[in-house]
């Protein structure tokens, strides 16, 4: 059984929760441990403060009595001191002689407990070997509450006396409510912030995958037989951006391999087509054309009204056949690809050829200069030309000051060709299919003309555009590299 794999959506969702949730835990974690690291700090700060009170009253007692300063006579230096020491300071402390044996308690009942009137070697050991001469013992048995903290002092000339015992209850009772009250008060945050998360998270997954639903949707929609339209956000972050870019320029990628791709398919048929045609009507050209001839020439001449019968019959013939045969020879045209030739040609002493055979007087021809030179093949060029000027001319209404102009210039490493006129235009509908085969807006012409001129600038690594404007006219472009 395949699991089941969360959206892009549901993972945000979760992964923001989520990390409330951690976070949330985390903050508490380091709560509490901060508060027992606070709460250790404070008490052995404490204890310290006590056993300084409590030596500082010592120290004073020592100064004071009149005994010898000695260990033997700790017992009667702090008979009564030691419980006016311990009710000035609220404290109770024992002292210990250097062999661990208890000598004199704030607590009488101390005295009388054989178990603590000794210390264990243990600590003796640690108070030796320590180098400020103190040891902290935790009672275990406890839950370590309860500390006890031995001290070795010595008198003003630094000869040891005895042993310091001060024991220390950690009460952190009133922490300790504080603590909790103060968690409860964080869980109400928290059950706030995971609210807060919980729509915060909605809105923000939400908002960062419409995004990408939309692209998604629109790449659900892409369709190579129609016109895809492309993704338009505003406010989309710099990942987003990116994506709809390389969807908009696949888009565009898309279509023009389209348009290639319909171009080059209705242009292969067309070739196919005018093969046949050509192959088809060529065949019966030339005997239809010498079996008239040869009956008009053995026709007998005394017969007046068959004489003109025959004469009308036969050019009329001669000129269908002629029809026939240019018709032919325009699909052939087409349908052969122009050889490449390698001329270096002046193409405005060319161009200036080609406009020669046109006699209207409003056609202007503009150079850039006298010489431009470029490869491309002279008879192809002049045809390109001609026939430029040619729908140029027929584009021109007569109502209208007819006036074409061709101009030639450099542009970079390519030579530009243009054609001029103020004519009718073409309409907007008509624009994709311009230079299609057999497409053709004129009342006569077989519509090949612009499909052949394309095809011969693409030959020599061109290409032609137009820009047109309705009822005012039109101007084509030819570019290609010297």
């Amino acid at each position: 059984m395949a699991v089941k794999r969360l959206s892009l959506r549901s993972r945000i969702f979760l992964y923001m929760i989520l990390l409330v949730v951690v976070a949330s835990i985390l903050i508490a974690a380091v709560t509490l441990y901060q508060y027992n690291e606070q709460s250790k700090d404070y008490n052995a700060q404490r204890l310290e403060r006590k056993e300084r009170q409590i030596l500082s009253s010592m120290d004073y007692v020592l100064e004071e009595t009149t005994y010898e300063r000695s260990t033997e006579k700790l017992g009667l230096i702090f008979k009564d001191k030691i419980y006016e020491i311990a009710n000035n300071l609220n404290v109770d402390f024992n002292l210990y002689d250097l062999q661990g044996t208890l000598v004199k308690s704030s607590v009488p009942s101390i005295e009388n407990d054989s178990i603590s009137r000794c210390l264990s070697p243990e600590i003796l050991n640690q108070l030796n070997f320590s180098v400020n001469k103190r040891f902290v013992e935790k009672n275990e048995v406890i839950g370590g509450d309860f500390q006890s903290s031995y001290i070795l002092f010595s008198d003003y000339n630094a000869k040891p006396l005895g042993i310091l015992h001060v024991p220390y209850f950690d009460d952190n009772s009133f922490n300790e409510e504080e603590l909790k009250e103060f968690l409860v008060r964080l869980g109400y945050a928290y059950f706030f912030m995971i609210l807060v998360a919980i729509s915060f998270a909605y809105f923000v997954s939400r908002y960062i995958t419409r995004s990408l639903k939309t692209i998604s949707d629109k790449m659900n929609e892409t369709r190579l037989e129609k016109r895809n339209k492309k993704i338009e956000l505003e406010g989309a972050s710099i990942e987003v951006s990116a994506l709809v870019k390389s969807y908009n320029s696949m888009i565009d990628e898309l279509e023009e391999s389209a348009v290639q791709l319909a171009t080059s398919e209705r242009e292969q048929a067309w070739r196919e087509m005018a093969k046949q045609v050509a192959h088809e009507i060529k065949n019966p050209l030339t005997p239809m054309r010498l079996t008239v001839q040869s009956f008009q020439r053995k026709f007998d001449p005394n017969d007046p009204s068959a004489r003109q019968k025959l004469d009308e019959y036969s050019k009329t013939l001669i000129q269908q056949i002629d029809t026939m045969s240019s018709i032919a020879s325009a699909f052939s045209n087409f349908a052969q690809m122009p050889a490449q030739k390698s001329e270096r040609l002046n193409i405005v002493e060319v161009v200036d050829l080609a406009l020669d055979i046109f006699a209207e007087n409003y056609i202007t021809f503009i150079p850039e200069k006298k010489e431009i030179i470029a490869t491309f093949d002279r008879t192809q060029l002049i045809r390109v030309v001609t026939n430029l000027v040619k729908n140029a001319i027929q584009a021109i209404p007569k109502n209208k000051t007819p006036k074409i102009t061709v101009k030639v210039f450099s542009e970079g490493n390519n030579v530009i060709l243009t054609v001029e006129d103020n004519g009718n235009g073409v309409i907007d509908e008509n624009k994709s299919k311009i230079f299609e085969p057999k497409f053709t807006t004129k009342s006569s012409g077989m519509g090949l003309g612009l499909a052949m001129i394309k095809n011969i600038i693409e030959t020599y690594n061109g290409n032609i555009t137009f820009v047109s404007t309705e009822k005012e006219g039109t101007t084509f472009k030819v570019s290609f590299p010297k």
